[in-house]
């Protein structure tokens, strides 16, 4: 069912087939997969009388599966309390970075652009404005990188080419254009400068001249862009800019359900207003009054009935449903823990067993997307020795490029006062044994007690124990 509505989506022969894959993934992540689809399901007959078949038809039930498995991995991944730390053996680079991505909204930036690159990729743009570094998620649809085949971990350019309509550009303050016309947009970004190119008509096969007004020079010596592929496994393989779609796996059973949950509503609407059958011959003025008020008066050979349908029917195509859900989030390692299991409170390990299946999908993006994370982190370093960065207001001196960054994810789960104290109990026995020190001891449990700098707190804690 699913190559059948893309079938109907067809295909801009002025893009590649990534654009449109990409393309079709987004609208099953948004829900607007059915919009190209003509009819509503309730449409069963044409203005001819033809019947309508159900590929033609949008479902009047949608069920979100892409977005419900997409939406769970993106809060385990970077939802709040779940957001990594910076970490580097220099105490300012930490202080600096975490204060950067509080004032940029770093977080907020890093869950769009998760959820974004679910479909397969996603660009994560910095900008120096003013002294103060932003950060923007860019969609891959249309975008275009470029490799360095010396270090393939570097980009060498990444180009944007689509279509816009003149309206729109008017719009944007492109006032030469033709309303009516369409025109290739396109700007770069390379190591040296954000190039961006004059309008060139749609059917103009020419080479763009470059839009020096709308041009700008960072003069960073790098690209800044980070380019995060969501998944291993992308449909292009290792060396492609695309990783695999988080939800790939459950977009033919979520259109099973959709048409499953849409007939089962169908059947119930049809139990609640059953069609009257009358066998000939029928009442005299042959006129039916429907209603529990009014009686039905047939001839001595007549007969009518109420043609409805059992209950079983819809019970089962629920327990149908319900099944296929399973077996869509076992497959795509989505969410299958349900409230009603839930008896008692339970501890961190135990909800951890419990999301096992969405806990693996979200390590496995934090690989990617926590990649991406330092390659932001390692241009805000470099980029501080070429700008004045200001961070809340303050000057920020130059950060020493050399330094070895790293991330630290917290739990997956808050711990409960059982596990604090479990905690607590075993890293004063390792401490008092001499295998592990305090350092150790109190960096183990930063992110459960908000402990942000640990040499302060390691401090505080000596002058306590002098006094």
């Amino acid at each position: 069912m699913f190559d059948t509505i893309c079938a109907q989506l067809g295909a801009d022969a002025d893009y590649d087939a990534r654009v449109r894959r990409l393309d079709i993934l987004g609208r099953v992540l948004d829900g607007r997969l059915y919009d190209v689809l003509p009819y509503e399901f309730h449409e069963e007959r044409g203005a001819g009388g033809d019947y309508i078949p159900l590929r033609n038809r949008r479902p009047s039930v949608r069920y979100p599966l892409a977005r419900i498995v997409v939406d769970d991995s993106v809060s385990l991944l970077f939802g709040d309390g779940h957001f990594p730390t910076f970490d580097c053996p220099e105490a300012r680079i930490r202080t600096v970075l975490g204060d950067v991505v509080r004032e940029s909204g770093l977080n907020a930036v890093m869950l769009e652009a998760a959820r974004m690159g679910s479909v397969g990729s996603v660009a994560v743009s910095l900008r120096i404005l003013r002294g103060r570094p932003f950060f923007r998620s860019l969609d891959t649809r249309f975008l275009t990188p470029e490799w360095d085949p010396q270090e393939p971990d570097r980009l060498l350019r990444v180009t944007e080419r689509y279509k816009v309509g003149g309206k729109v550009l008017q719009q944007r303050g492109y006032d030469d254009c033709d309303p009516g016309a369409d025109y290739w947009f396109m700007r770069q970004w390379d190591a040296q400068a954000e190039t961006w190119f004059q309008l060139q008509p749609r059917r103009d096969p020419d080479l763009a001249a470059t839009d020096p007004a709308r041009s700008v020079r960072h003069g960073l010596g790098f690209v800044p862009i980070a380019w995060i592929r969501n998944l291993p496994g992308g449909p292009d393989g290792p060396d492609g800019p695309d990783g695999a779609c988080t939800f790939g796996a459950a977009i033919e059973t979520g259109i099973e359900i959709d048409y499953q949950l849409s007939q089962a509503g169908r059947g119930l609407k049809y139990a609640s207003d059953p069609l009257l059958l009358i066998r000939e011959p029928a009442s005299p003025d042959g006129q039916v009054i429907r209603g529990g008020g009014n009686a039905l008066v047939v001839g001595a050979n007549g007969d009518a009935k109420l043609l409805e349908i059992g209950g079983t029917a819809a019970q089962a195509v629920i327990e149908y449903v319900r099944t296929l859900r399973e077996y869509a989030l076992e497959g795509v390692h989505g969410n299958r823990a349900s409230a009603d299991r839930l008896s008692a409170a339970q501890s961190g390990r135990a909800l951890e067993l419990m999301n096992q299946g969405l806990i693996w999908l979200a390590d496995r993006l934090r690989v990617s997307y926590g990649a991406g994370l330092l390659q932001l982190a390692a241009m805000v370093v470099q980029a501080s020795h070429d700008f004045p960065l200001r961070v809340y207001g303050e000057a920020m001196a130059p950060l020493e490029p050399s330094a070895r960054l790293s991330l630290k994810w917290p739990r997956w789960t808050a711990p409960n006062a059982e596990d604090r104290a479990r905690d607590a109990q075993t890293l004063q026995t390792l401490y008092a044994a001499g295998l592990v020190s305090r350092e150790t001891a109190v960096k183990s449990i930063a992110d459960v007690y908000d402990i942000e700098d640990l040499p302060a707190e390691l401090t505080r804690i000596q002058s306590q124990e002098s006094t």
